[in-house]
């Protein structure tokens, strides 16, 4: 019987017991951490059935106090709020955590909500929140940027071109946003003559060589015989939309004459005959149906700074705000205006 048990001297039974005390502290080891996932996920899924339906700001007030979930946690619980549209719900979160949470984060908080203020549309408020902010540190170069778009919302103009100063004074390029903020200044003075008005623009065009699309859109709806003087063609592609859909009468055909792209643009609008096909394939196809089929051109207007698409021209974007951005890509569509002329036509 002897030979079947080991003595406690034994060195062979000193490695036995070392492998069963890791095999012992293994075992409880792996199924106590099972055990203290699934305790966290309960806890987890308890706390998160709270937010299936959106919490009421009493019940908000009551969740933030306990502290259960962390401030960062609560930050990014609102964040998710403002990008689903729920912006109130959003702004409750950042109020009370204005009231209760980490000092040391109240300025970052602060300028959350001001944020999600005027994302909401809410500008009066926004603005407060960012002055606010702005007198303890003026020197807070994001809370001078969304105050900006705050007066720009505003129309005034005046106001936003008074926060370029300390922008200025920060060390950021303000050119884009001057030039920017005269034009619309311009566009929006009620007792300036129309053609003032063109004349200011066309000289802080030529001052500022930006804003093609946003100056010639006026231009060319208020006196398009100036725009054509005026208009350096070989940016013809910035504004294809607002040539495409000009009436024949309002054309400078001897410009025109003098480019190839505008050449093929107006080939395939059907005005002249002037080419014959095109590096562009939607000015290609519509050259060579000659008329024949039923289609035009439709645009789209995509941000070269974040690529958003939009199916609005713009000058300012309204997801990143980059100023001038905006490009034309061009598409080709069923002309309804067609469709309905030869309608009209067909009872006569």
């Amino acid at each position: 019987m002897n030979t079947f048990f080991l003595e406690f001297r034994d060195p062979l039974f000193g490695i036995i017991i070392f492998f069963v005390l890791i095999f012992v502290i293994t075992f409880f080891s792996y199924w106590f951490t099972r055990y203290k996932k699934k305790e966290d996920y309960k806890h987890l899924d308890k706390f998160l059935k709270q937010f299936h339906a959106a919490p009421s700001q009493d019940e908000l007030k009551v969740l933030i106090a306990k502290g259960e979930l962390s401030e960062k946690s609560w930050l990014l619980l609102a964040n998710s709020y403002a990008k689903g549209g729920n912006y109130e719900k959003s702004i409750e979160i950042y109020s009370e955590l204005l009231k209760v949470g980490d000092k040391a984060n109240y300025r970052d908080t602060m300028f959350l909500l001001g944020k999600t203020y005027f994302k909401a549309g809410f500008l009066e408020r926004s603005r407060q929140i960012f002055l606010e902010i702005l007198k303890n540190n003026p020197r807070t170069p994001q809370a001078l940027s969304y105050l900006l778009l705050v007066y720009e919302q505003m129309k005034n103009y005046n106001a936003a071109l008074e926060v370029l100063e300390p922008l200025g004074e920060l060390k950021k390029d303000v050119s884009t946003e001057s030039t920017y903020l005269n034009a619309l200044l311009i566009l929006n003075t009620s007792g300036m003559k129309a053609e003032e008005k063109v004349y200011k623009l066309l000289e802080l065009y030529k001052i500022s060589n930006q804003l093609t699309y946003l100056i010639f859109e006026y231009i060319f709806r208020v006196n398009p015989k100036v725009a054509w003087e005026n208009f350096d063609t070989s940016k013809a592609e910035l504004i294809v939309d607002i040539l495409w859909n000009s009436n024949k009468k309002d054309l400078n055909f001897d410009i025109i004459m003098q480019n190839g792209y505008l050449r093929e643009l107006y080939t395939a609008k059907g005005f002249i005959k002037e080419a014959v096909k095109s590096s562009i394939f939607e000015l290609d196809v519509l050259i060579n149906l000659d008329s024949k089929a039923n289609a035009t051109l439709g645009f789209e207007y995509i941000c070269d700074n974040c690529k958003v698409v939009y199916p609005f021209a713009f000058s300012r974007c309204s997801g990143c705000h980059a100023i001038d951005t905006s490009r034309v890509e061009l598409s080709l569509v069923k002309d309804y205006h067609k469709d309905f002329s030869e309608e009209n036509n067909s009872f006569q």
